[in-house]
């Protein structure tokens, strides 16, 4: 699934194309791609000019002048500027002779479209980049949960999916069973300080392509190059060179350093 940094690679190639333009109509090929109420609304928007395109958690947003399009690329999703459409195209969004295609090979991608932003939006958690430490050490403050499942949760903080867990926590020298709301203040001011790193890293790299992920341009990333544990089972650690190890938190793949990482 497209993380934080995929995303905001996405949104970042389409801005030059799309703001400022007007959607001339969207054809949904699959209604299963489509929120309930989101197919009307979008053919109300037709002839609406975008406004912006932004990042919002894991959630593509399009701000018209008389609405908003939020997309959810979910596991195999991809947005395309200009691609020629196949048999995976769920969607295709027309700004005169251009169009933006939604390609999905299993269906799981979803638009929503409306007056205001879904439910699904205004529950999100605040932005990493938009919390101080401080900030993060209070919202941890009393939680009982064990961390890797507390940062995936998208309410407690938006845009952390299993990659970007992994590799933070290995930075920041915490095991993924630790106990959240018992963290000190170094360690949870370490743990802040390594989100906001390998974010700034991976968007940097143009995200992390490990399977379907390509930004709107159809570019690959390049992070998944610098992955220090997730995905690496049974090779060293690139800090100790202790074999890192895979355990499964939360029904997630988790990958980690048992030396770095010492569970405590």
């Amino acid at each position: 699934m497209p993380e934080l940094p995929e995303v905001e690679c996405i949104v970042r190639s389409l801005r030059p194309h799309v703001e400022g333009r007007r959607l001339s109509g969207v054809d949904i090929r699959s209604p299963r791609v489509a929120a309930p109420g989101a197919a009307a609304w979008l053919g109300r928007l037709a002839g609406s000019a975008v406004l912006r395109i932004e990042r919002r958690g894991k959630f593509i947003l399009l701000q018209f002048d008389s609405g908003i399009c939020a997309i959810h690329l979910r596991m195999t999703g991809r947005l395309l500027w200009n691609a020629i459409p196949g048999a995976w195209t769920r969607a295709v969004f027309a700004f005169g002779q251009d169009r933006l295609l939604l390609d999905d090979i299993r269906q799981f991608a979803r638009i929503h479209a409306g007056p205001q932003l879904p439910d699904e939006v205004a529950r999100l958690g605040p932005e990493p980049f938009a919390l101080t430490a401080a900030g993060f050490r209070a919202r941890l403050q009393g939680r009982r949960g064990r961390i890797k499942p507390l940062l995936l949760d998208q309410s407690f903080l938006a845009g952390l999916g299993n990659i970007y867990v992994d590799e933070s926590l290995h930075r920041a020298r915490i095991h993924p069973l630790a106990q959240a709301g018992r963290l000190s203040r170094p360690r949870a001011e370490a743990l802040h300080r390594a989100i906001l790193a390998v974010l700034e890293e991976a968007i940097a790299a143009g995200g992390s392509s490990i399977s379907d992920y390509v930004d709107g341009a159809g570019r690959k990333g390049g992070f998944q190059r610098l992955h220090r544990v997730y995905g690496r089972h049974g090779q060293p650690c690139p800090d100790c060179g202790a074999p890192v190890r895979r355990i499964v938190v939360a029904q997630r793949g988790t990958w980690f350093c048992p030396r770095c990482q010492p569970r405590r």
